[in-house]
This record gives structure tokens, C-alpha cells and sequence, in this order.
């Protein structure tokens, strides 16, 4: 698999580099050279597949000869172990997709298993020290953490926003302690997200440390979120197959990437939603034309208070590499009292959410057509949220046994202002 730096294309890698690399010259994402195309027939073969084998051979055409069949499907099963197809039927036309089975309750388990399990068979002969340094918003941190838990040679350290995460989120990767390192830093997930790419412009700091990014920039991450889109298809009646609508919770934009990615190579989905709360930077953009970031601004659907999407670039660059007009793309924002509404009216029709799938849906039932169906990601379990989710539906949302075991934990954070020389000490272990 060859790929090239989005910022510079003259930087070209194959996979096992991109994954170890993380980010490219110049913070730049790695995109890939070439990207496969399916037949109608091999679709057909790949829908009648269980998902661990369907996974492995969509993974393997992007991959290619560079990790073997065998070694690709076993790293497949042993990352996707946990995954039950959950597919909720809502309304008539509207089902969620229930993505947040996995060990720390989130669709972000897929990926970061994945990488940890690519990165490991990557790393089993060069017994190097790798530096997984990532940020997150909520839920990253949990499915990157207990990814790499006590995995041999890998050092991780995670930078999330004071304050600005779900206790519960918190609770889940931030008491694991090991070779787990949490930093609760004194302001947004943006300049979390701002020191990680710094730590990445300092080359002396990247080789003494051995410096790696499971965020969605991670080339391994995003591919593994393909797998899933090519799932929900499969479990959708034939009838609606050809006018399915999925509408996507957006933070980073790393699931949107990937449902587009699917469409690339054939999945026949005939449109998404991009769905964003109040930090609306992407929607402004598709209306205005104009990219102007604000300040990000905290919501009760805490993951997606992004005001600089990293994986935008991706999706510009899809759209353009396919010669689509990316103003066909659906999008919308949704503000807190109208979440809290959604939330509401899902309870009503016996479905328990949280706030990030609430927005996807509502987006989603305002958007849809009398000839479409429509499918909505619910990316995390609403017990992540339980304060939020309780006090709105004025409900006692059980803890599952996951959460339950950590709830009374010692949290271990570190605390830091967001200052680059002092996580620059902090990593060199000054």
C-alpha cells in the first residue's frame, strides 16, 4: 500500500511506515496512492461474509502483500473479538447502528484495537520503545488505553481537556495506571490536539522517544472504521440498500472519512450527514465557502467540541480524488436544547440514547426523503453520560459491568497548562 503526506505529496510511504510515522511532514495525514474498487459481484461476496472475514479482505485490498493473509486475519479477529451486530430499528425509515459493544463502551474501540494490534506485529522484531502520544475529547483516550494496556515496548500518554470530559469517560482511562500516563491539560481538546502535533514537529523529541498518534490520523485506525459501514449495509433489508442515508455524530471527522472511503471503493451508500453540535466549523464552511475556526465551546455531547476537524483534509481530498461535489454533502449543527429535545423524543419511542447519537438522528429525521432509509451511528453508550442522560430523561441508567468497576477508582492524572516545554520535559521524563 502506497500513501502520500496530504500537505506534501513529494513524502510517499507504505503502510507499515505510515502507521509507525502517524503524521507526515509538516503535521501532514497520509492518504493512500490508490484506492481499491469493488464489483458489484465482490460486493455481493463480501455481504454474505461474517464480519471478521468480510473486515480482513476489505482491509487486505488496501493493505495489500505487505502484512500476509493469514497474519491480516488473525490481527482482524483479534482486534474486532468483542464485536455483536446491534442494529435497532427506531422508527419505520430510522435505526441506530450500535457501535459501542466493545471494551470501553465506544465506536472507537474498532480502530484503536486494530492499531494496537498492527503496531505490535510491526514491532515484534525491531523490540523498540514506541511513545503513543494522543488526544482526546471522551472517548479516544478509553479505546487507545486499554488498546495498549500493558502491551510490551509501548509507552502511552494521553492529553484530554480538564473538566471538559464525562467523569465517567475520565474514569475509564485515566485509572489503568502501567504503562498508561493521562494528562488532564488546562484547556480545550483543540490545543490538546495542538501540543500533539508540536510534539510531532520536533524531530530530536520523535526519535528519542520513539513518538506514534493513535488519534484518527492514524492511517490504521481509519481503515478499520471502514469495516463497519460495509456491516450496518448488510444488515439493512435489500429493499432499502439503494437509497441509504447514514448520518454521522462528528468530532474529528475521522468516521465520516471513513464511511466515505467505503462509498469510494463501491459500498453503494447514497448519502451521509455530516452531524455537529455547536462547534459548527465544517457546516459554516459548506454554507460560506469561508474556513474560519471559533473557539471551541463546550456542549453536553463533549466528543464532538472540535473547532478544527484534523481528518477535513481527507474528506476534501475524497471528494476530490472521485470528482464529487462535496456541496452534496448533507450537514448540520445542533445546539444543547434541541440534543436534550431528541433525547427526549428517542426515550419516547423506547430507545435510550446519549447526546452525540441524539444529534446524528435528529439531523437525520429532518433530513431523510419519503424514498430513503436512514441509519444513525450511536457511538458510545449512554452510561458514559449517565449524569446528562439521567437528568434529562429524569431516568437511573444501570452502569454496565465495565464502567461499574471503575467508578470508584483513584483517578491518576497528571495536570498541566497547555505548554509544549513543559509535555516536552514530561515525555523525555525530565
Amino acid at each position: 500500500m502506497k500513501l502520500y503526506n496530504l500537505k506534501d505529496p513529494n513524502e510517499k510511504v507504505n503502510f507499515s511506515q505510515a502507521v509507525k510515522l502517524g503524521l507526515g511532514h509538516n503535521q501532514g495525514l497520509f492518504f493512500p496512492k490508490n484506492l481499491p474498487k469493488i464489483t458489484p459481484n465482490m460486493l455481493k461476496e463480501l455481504l454474505e461474509m461474517n464480519f471478521i472475514e468480510r473486515s480482513s479482505k476489505i482491509l487486505e485490498l488496501f493493505i495489500g502483500d505487505e502484512i500476509s493473509k493469514n497474519d491480516l486475519f488473525n490481527k482482524v479477529k483479534a482486534a474486532f473479538s468483542f464485536y455483536k451486530p446491534i442494529m435497532k430499528p427506531i422508527t419505520k425509515k430510522i435505526s441506530c447502528f450500535e457501535l459501542f459493544h466493545g471494551p470501553t463502551l465506544a465506536f472507537k474501540d474498532f480502530g484503536a484495537r486494530f492499531m494496537a494490534q498492527i503496531l505490535s506485529f510491526l514491532n515484534q522484531h525491531e523490540n523498540k520503545l514506541i511513545t503513543i502520544l494522543t488526544a482526546t475529547s471522551g472517548d479516544t483516550g478509553a479505546a487507545v488505553a486499554h488498546a495498549f494496556y500493558k502491551m510490551k515496548n509501548v509507552k502511552v500518554i494521553i492529553l484530554y481537556p480538564k473538566n471538559k470530559i464525562s467523569k465517567l469517560q475520565e474514569k475509564m482511562f485515566c485509572t489503568l495506571g502501567h504503562n498508561i500516563k493521562t494528562i488532564a491539560i488546562e484547556g480545550s481538546f483543540d490545543e490538546c490536539q495542538t501540543l500533539v502535533k508540536m510534539a510531532f514537529d520536533d524531530q530530536n523529541l520523535k526519535i528519542h522517544t520513539g513518538l506514534n498518534s493513535a488519534n484518527s490520523i492514524n492511517i490504521s485506525r481509519l481503515l478499520a472504521q471502514i469495516c463497519y459501514y460495509f456491516e450496518a449495509f448488510s444488515l439493512i433489508e435489500n429493499k432499502y440498500q439503494k437509497n441509504l442515508i447514514i448520518s454521522v455524530p462528528c468530532g474529528n471527522f475521522g468516521n465520516l472519512t471513513a464511511g466515505l472511503l467505503a462509498k469510494s471503493i463501491g459500498l453503494p451508500i447514497k448519502s451521509f450527514i455530516a452531524a455537529t453540535n455547536a462547534n459548527d466549523t465544517v457546516p459554516n464552511f459548506l454554507k460560506t465557502g469561508v474556513w474560519k475556526p471559533k473557539k471551541t465551546i463546550s456542549t453536553i455531547s463533549n466528543a464532538m467540541d472540535i473547532s478544527q476537524p484534523n481528518n477535513w483534509l481527507r474528506v476534501e481530498e475524497i471528494f476530490k480524488r472521485n470528482n464529487w461535489n462535496i456541496q452534496q454533502l448533507n450537514y448540520g449543527s445542533v445546539t444543547d436544547i434541541i440534543t436534550k429535545q431528541s433525547l427526549k423524543e428517542l426515550f419516547s419511542l423506547n430507545y435510550i440514547s446519549e447526546p452525540h447519537a441524539s444529534i446524528a438522528y435528529t439531523l437525520l429525521k429532518n433530513n431523510i426523503k419519503n424514498n430513503e432509509y436512514g441509519i444513525f451511528l450511536g457511538t458510545a453508550h449512554p452510561a458514559k453520560f449517565k449524569q446528562t442522560v439521567d437528568d434529562i430523561l429524569q431516568q437511573d441508567i444501570p452502569l454496565p459491568t465495565s464502567l461499574k468497576k471503575r467508578v470508584h477508582l483513584k483517578l491518576l492524572s497528571y495536570h498541566m497548562k497547555p505548554n509544549f516545554s513543559k509535555l516536552r520535559s514530561f515525555l523525555l521524563g525530565d
